[in-house]
């Protein structure tokens, strides 16, 4: 006991308090782990990672290659970004969300996790805390926690189509609260707020003083006729207290590229900008170079995109329904379903009795292979996120798997 003992202790001081305190990406995991059984051959259908199933569009990839065969990309660049392509992201943020930013104001950044990071680390001080619509993207209550400040969660749940209201914010201000978490389209729901619940929003954190930092990387995957709506727009009130994060991953299928950004008052971005210049310097050029022809060019690639994630995601929200126990809203942003799981809870299912959705997930990975991420990943337990961003066929088998699986389901 004492050699494990000092053992433990030794782990401890090699690993910082701070470092070991970070829980391990959700996503990331089930997909390495999907990916894994697939790689030993077993036929895993992954639902875990939020990746669109398409090829980045040629056109952006040959903007990548003419790029890579200049030297003068070979080369550092400036931290916060190419000057062209920071111009670009700013009279794209014109032109998509009617708010004018200054090309000085964007820090782009290596994917949208460093954004998000950058961003609570240069407004956070320890103990700030920052109020989250929950459930939430697994990273934002570890980047907060990393930042030094308190993640506050506020849940909202499919009884009121995930979005939270004036009234649960209010109760969840104390005097050390600093920034509000805004996210529309959400992930992991696909629930979108209307404009009029943007601006009300915005004006209870305006009124407050609070700072606002608002996701927008799915702002052009809505459905149903459902506007995006950037709370930056709508409440002019925040003035100069709101920061923007995006990226082109999600939008221009390229997760793999590694282009974020942050859009934020002069001395934020600077701020972040000397940040960013010890951690990492610039983004790589080739990949900087690719984003310009993504956020200066049309849209024409999105809107085909689009057509299949909308298929998919009607198909997806259909089938999980007909299943016994399951209760899934209509997303109406992003490409996730959010089903309510709460009903299979405590049923026997394949000999097992889950208690949790962290159960029920590893139960369906191992008897259904199929691969879905656990409520608990981004907030309570009992509910399960699936993405509709992979293949049509690989969807519907999917889909029947969990059909046949958990329609098994005893008292």
């Amino acid at each position: 006991m004492s050699a494990e003992l000092s053992a433990d202790q030794a782990s401890a001081r090699r690993i910082s308090a701070r470092i070991a305190a970070i829980a391990e990406s959700a996503t990331l995991a089930v997909d390495a782990k999907a990916k894994a059984l697939k790689a030993a051959g077993r036929p895993v259908i992954g639902f875990g990672a939020g990746e669109p199933d398409f090829p980045t569009p040629d056109y952006i990839v040959e903007a990548a290659v003419a790029a890579a065969r200049q030297p003068k990309f070979h080369r550092y660049s400036p931290a916060a970004g190419l000057p062209e392509l920071r111009s670009a992201i700013a009279a794209k943020t014109l032109r998509d969300s009617g708010y004018a930013v200054d090309p000085a104001q964007v820090l782009v950044t290596n994917g949208g996790k460093q954004a998000v990071y950058e961003s609570f680390a240069t407004l956070l001080d320890p103990g700030d805390e920052v109020i989250i619509p929950t459930p939430f993207w697994t990273t934002y209550p570890e980047a907060i926690r990393l930042a030094g400040g308190v993640p506050v969660e506020v849940f909202a749940g499919p009884e009121q189509g995930y979005l939270v209201t004036v009234d649960q914010l209010e109760a969840a201000l104390t005097p050390r609260t600093k920034v509000l978490l805004f996210v529309s389209p959400s992930n992991p729901t696909g629930a979108v707020y209307s404009a009029e619940q943007t601006r009300e929003i915005g004006l209870w954190a305006a009124s407050k003083g609070l700072w606002v930092i608002t996701d927008e990387i799915y702002e052009h995957l809505t459905y149903d006729g459902v506007p995006f709506t950037s709370i930056a727009t709508a409440v002019p009130e925040l003035g100069d207290k709101v920061v923007i994060l995006n990226g082109v991953a999600k939008t221009y299928a390229m997760t793999g590229w590694r282009v974020g950004w942050m859009i934020a008052p002069l001395d934020v971005t600077k701020a972040a900008t000397n940040m960013q210049s010890h951690a990492t310097s610039n983004v790589a050029n080739v990949s900087q170079m690719a984003a310009l022809a993504a956020v200066s060019g049309p849209l024409t690639a999105v809107d085909e995109m689009k057509v299949a994630f909308d298929r998919r995601r009607k198909a997806m929200v259909a089938a999980l329904n007909a299943i016994d126990g399951v209760e899934c809203p209509t997303p109406t942003g992003a490409f996730y379903a959010y089903p309510d799981v709460r009903g299979l809870l405590g049923r026997e299912i394949g000999g097992i009795r889950p208690a949790t959705s962290a159960e029920l997930a590893a139960l369906i990975l191992d008897k259904a292979e199929v691969a879905v991420v656990p409520g608990e990943a981004f907030g309570p337990s009992g509910f399960m996120r699936l993405s509709y961003a992979l293949g049509d066929d690989d969807l519907a088998t999917g889909v029947r798997r969990l059909q046949e699986f958990l329609g098994s389901a005893k008292p």
